[in-house]
């Protein structure tokens, strides 16, 4: 079933198309909040509050981007309010976060990190600790595969903006990882070609 049929069968009231537009994009809306919130405690509501206005709106969408860029946004100006109503809380996350130069790991504890923990996990580290933004033009190009275009629909950033924090954001990652993991630097290279 494409989008198209989708949006339709949901505007006439097909529960069940509705639970398979959700169950198709749920991973989309869980990345989207999980990099911007960061609270594992919000994240479900966040995300069924980002559905609700999905089937709330479905009756206006006008397929003039896809389905999935359209629903990104919403998660996008959904996490948007949520932080700005809770900007005191997260100043106070932000206050907590050592500083550039305590990022970096000592030896026993990359030994630690790459012993007891995947590859992945230290990427996602690594990942959280770049600034909001570049969070997100990272896991909206890298994990969900956008283009720089449907970034900039989701997130309102200008194109040029887009890839500027994208490469910053490759640095940055690169540069703590090739801390955390000073024996995998090459591989850290890759990423940025």
């Amino acid at each position: 079933m494409n989008d198209h049929d989708i949006v339709k069968q949901v505007v006439n009231g097909n529960e069940n198309a509705f639970r398979f537009l959700v169950q198709k994009h749920q991973r989309l809306v869980w990345h989207v909040v999980w990099r911007m919130v960061g609270k594992p405690d919000d994240i479900e509501d966040i995300c069924q509050d980002v559905f609700m206005k999905v089937y709330k709106s479905i009756p206006r969408f006008r397929n003039q981007s896809k389905l999935s860029t359209w629903i990104a946004s919403i998660a996008w100006n959904t996490c948007s309010d949520y932080l700005k109503k809770h900007q005191r809380d997260r100043l106070e996350l932000l206050e907590t976060i050592p500083a550039k130069a305590e990022l970096s790991m000592t030896e026993d504890a990359t030994w630690r990190v790459v012993h007891e923990t995947d590859m992945k996990a230290v990427v996602r580290k690594g990942i959280e600790q770049l600034p909001l933004p570049y969070q997100t033009v990272l896991t909206l190009y890298h994990l969900e595969e956008f283009s720089y275009h449907e970034i900039e629909e989701i997130t309102g950033m200008p194109e040029g903006t887009v890839k500027s924090y994208l490469n910053r954001a490759r640095k940055q990652l690169r540069e703590i990882l090739e801390h955390a993991l000073p024996g995998e630097a090459a591989a850290f290279h890759r990423m940025e070609a």
